[in-house]
């Protein structure tokens, strides 16, 4: 029950944001919808066979309300509908993108009713006529939803470690977040003695508006839980970055044997019928995709021999689940004597070994290709943690034992930290999302795994390289959670 006028004041305040979310979302697909309606009315039908030209009224209204069921799935997929949350050119490229999916779709049922290639020139008019609604509209709207909500004002709660990170991280969304306080909770020796001291600071704030939420960042697991109690008890928002423990406990089964609840984490991760259908989906994919980029992988080998004659394959000692290895398969992106002197290099951001052809191929994933060999084999799956270097996983292991945690299944040509990390996400943090998928695991995540591939495929921030200094930060990273922990 809400404590005081401010809590319930927020509460209305974050039902009223979502209504505005969902006015704005669904006016954008009804504009979008309604151009549908109008091509179809007046351009499409015209095109049909005989028989078909004359449907009936409910027959129109069906087959508009098919285009628009297909654009809402895909919109809410792919984040089209995502207002405030996204940033506005990644909401717009989300809806445009979905756009794309669903009249590709809508155009091969129309094309079956047609018995033809269906009018292609008007199905493109209606296209740039949507993606201009769609720039002009959420522009609009986006400026209009930040009038009203401005971003969230928050509080940081951390350790003697420095905050630099932490605070790049919300500034790089500024029109979401601002940290306007924080407070450091240990002293000197790393001891959490202001723990009090900065819970009663942010309640003051809090009943005065001053922060909205509160952002609890590297500090101990004692300190941790007093604070989220805390925060819990007076309903007060809070973000909290998980630790490896956390994210196990995701995948964890509530038992009710007793009369306390039970958390059970298993010891293996995907049941006999899960690894079955997991099985089924990729050989059938697999084998369809061979069949429908044949053309594509023939016209890549003949480029990549004609530049400079070396071997079109690249073959790489890679670990899969239970650190078995196997030789993955690339299209050659780089010169033959990239590694010359034997030592195993993740590739860099701007690599200079990095062909001509293999910038093109890289930069459009036309190089991962051949990987679909290695899924027909049974070495890897399509979703999964991408598999690494033997050479590279020692050294992360080195640093963070839990690295061997992501090999408790097959490795995959995409995984989820692929779709919600970036390029220059932390190999910890990296860890927390593969994690994340193998405690979650279920057909259906495979599935919107790999639709949502589909979209970071075209996303330029998902295909650059990982900087030199991920080792060394990440080293920097262990040694500061082991002095929290």
């Amino acid at each position: 029950m809400p404590t005081n006028t401010n809590e319930l004041k927020l509460q209305r305040t974050e039902s009223y944001k979502r209504l505005i979310n969902l006015a704005f979302s669904g006016i954008c697909l009804a504009l979008e919808i309604v151009i549908f309606a109008y091509h179809w009315m007046f351009h499409f039908k015209s095109s049909l066979v005989e028989p078909l030209q004359k449907i009936w009224f409910k027959g129109n209204l069906l087959e508009i309300a098919i285009y628009g069921v297909i654009l809402l799935f895909f919109s809410a997929m792919y984040g089209g509908m995502r207002l405030g949350y996204l940033k506005n050119v990644e909401l717009i490229f989300s809806q445009v993108f979905a756009t794309v999916i669903a009249n590709i779709l809508i155009y091969a049922e129309l094309s079956v009713m047609a018995m033809q290639l269906f009018v292609p020139h008007v199905f493109v008019q209606m296209f740039l006529e949507q993606i201009v609604v769609v720039i002009l509209y959420i522009n609009i709207a986006n400026r209009i939803y930040r009038s009203i909500f401005p971003p969230r004002k928050l509080f940081l709660v951390h350790g003697n470690r420095p905050i630099d990170d932490i605070s790049a991280k919300f500034a790089s969304r500024k029109d979401k977040y601002i940290v306007v306080g924080n407070r450091n909770i240990q002293n000197e020796e790393g001891d959490d003695i202001y723990v009090e001291e900065a819970c009663e600071e942010l309640l003051r704030g809090y009943l005065a508006g001053e922060y909205t939420a509160a952002v609890i960042w590297d500090v101990s697991e004692a300190a941790r839980k007093q604070i989220l109690k805390f925060c819990y008890g007076k309903s007060i928002r809070v973000y909290m970055m998980p630790k490896i423990t956390d994210v196990i406990l995701l995948g964890a089964e509530e038992l009710h044997i007793f009369d306390s609840p039970i958390l059970l984490t298993r010891e293996y991760h995907l049941t006999m019928e899960q690894r079955f259908l997991k099985r089924l989906v990729d050989v059938v994919c697999s084998l369809l995709l061979l069949i429908i980029t044949s053309p594509i992988m023939l016209i890549t080998a003949i480029l990549i021999k004609l530049y400079d004659g070396g071997p079109v394959l690249y073959k790489q000692v890679r670990c899969t689940i239970h650190q078995r290895e196997f030789e993955i398969m690339k299209f050659r992106s780089m010169r033959t004597d990239a590694e010359k002197d034997g030592v195993a290099r993740l590739a860099q951001k701007n690599d200079t070994r990095i062909t001509p052809v293999g910038k093109v191929i890289r930069k459009c994933r036309i190089d991962e290709l051949p990987q679909l060999l290695n899924i027909l084999r049974g070495d890897m799956s399509f979703i999964g943690p991408r598999p690494e270097r033997p050479e590279i996983i020692a050294q992360y292991v080195e640093i963070m034992p839990e690295f061997v945690y992501r090999m408790k299944v097959k490795a995959g040509l995409a995984g989820f930290a692929q779709v919600y990390g970036k390029y220059n996400t932390s190999p910890y943090d990296k860890l927390k999302l593969d994690l994340t998928y193998i405690e979650q695991y279920s057909i259906w995540l495979d599935l919107k795994l790999m639709l949502l591939t589909l979209k970071i495929l075209f996303w330029p921030d998902s295909t650059e390289g990982v900087e030199n200094e991920q080792i060394t930060a990440l080293r920097a990273e262990k040694d500061a959670k082991n002095r929290q922990e």
